[in-house]
């Protein structure tokens, strides 16, 4: 410290009155602590906290944000019956539940084996390893629209590429506008933009195993595949099923990419839950009862999640 930064503090100590400094010097740590963290805890709880209260009271009332004068009554569990008696929330639900399953379990294999190549450190890894990080460095917005011109059916390079290696005619389907094909297209997009996420904890789990593991196996004189079953998978395991975590988290929630390629569409084969969600609110104007919705949607994601983490922990205590 200078003679000038010793100075000023000098300088503060004697201009702070006497009963304020005696106080400042019978705090503790902990005090202390608590008295810089308890305005960002109070920032947070006003983000995070109270518009859950607000979306729970909202969810018991006929309320509608387009008739914000009219008089508010409560309806008990009568939204609460409805979302869960609607055969198109559950046709949504089961339209996630299958984007959740499918980008997954691609993303989760390919990441895990991209992850398993780059931790060979081969020569030029470091550069291969910033490329395939690219897609999960661009906005949401700027995929779509570019898968969107890449799924294009008669300038889209994607259905050349499929035609020159299954030789079908490149206009003779479209990725977006099809019924079957359309879950897909989202699937793939989905894969290429966050499957650099997975890898990338799949990576650090890899590099947390020990080389001296490894070296008392190639002293028993164990084979590289038996080492991979027996040391390199169950070490990684608990980094695996964490990128699980934080996926199926995302991907149940997932919104913008779905907007951005079919809107929800063809028809409703790709509406997925927050899609329902925001036309309920925001298009039947319905606030009540989309209150209601993402309540329920919030006590599965909470619930599963739970699980999932006490799964989680059991796999890391052994």
């Amino acid at each position: 410290m200078t003679d000038t930064s010793s100075s000023l503090l000098g300088k503060a100590a004697k201009a702070t009155p006497a009963p304020i400094a005696s106080r400042i010097r019978g705090i503790s740590d902990r005090s202390m602590a608590w008295l810089f963290i308890t305005p960002a805890i109070a920032l947070l709880l006003a983000i995070n906290i109270f518009p859950l209260i607000w979306a729970i009271y909202l969810s018991f009332t006929n309320f509608r944000a387009n008739r914000p004068n009219a008089p508010i009554e409560g309806v008990g569990l009568s939204n609460y019956s409805r979302v869960l008696n609607d055969p198109n929330i559950w046709q949504a639900m089961q339209t996630t539940a299958h984007f959740v399953f499918w980008t997954i379990l691609l993303q989760t294999l390919i990441g895990f084996s991209l992850a398993y190549l780059i931790d060979r450190k081969f020569r030029g890894h470091a550069f291969w390893t910033t490329v395939i990080l690219v897609p999960m460095m661009l906005s949401p917005a700027v995929v779509g629209n570019f898968w969107r011109f890449l799924y294009q059916p008669q300038i889209g390079l994607f259905n050349y590429i499929v035609s020159f290696i299954t030789g079908i005619p490149p206009s003779s389907f479209e990725m977006l506008g099809s019924v079957p094909l359309s879950p897909w297209a989202i699937i793939i997009v989905d894969t290429w933009m966050w499957t650099p996420y997975v890898m990338l904890i799949c990576l650090a789990g890899l590099r947390s195993i020990p080389d001296y593991i490894y070296e008392a196996a190639e002293v028993d004189r164990a084979s590289l595949w038996r080492q991979f079953w027996s040391i390199t998978l169950p070490m990684a395991l608990p980094f695996i099923m964490l990128a699980v975590l934080f996926r199926g988290i995302e991907n149940f929630k997932m919104f913008d990419m779905v907007t951005l390629l079919t809107g929800g569409g063809p028809g409703s084969t790709t509406e997925v839950a927050s899609i329902t969600l925001k036309r309920e609110a925001f298009e039947s104007w319905r606030t009540g009862r989309a209150s209601a919705f993402a309540i329920i949607l919030f006590v599965a994601v909470f619930g599963l999640a739970n699980i999932y983490v006490k799964a989680l922990n059991k796999v890391k205590q052994r």
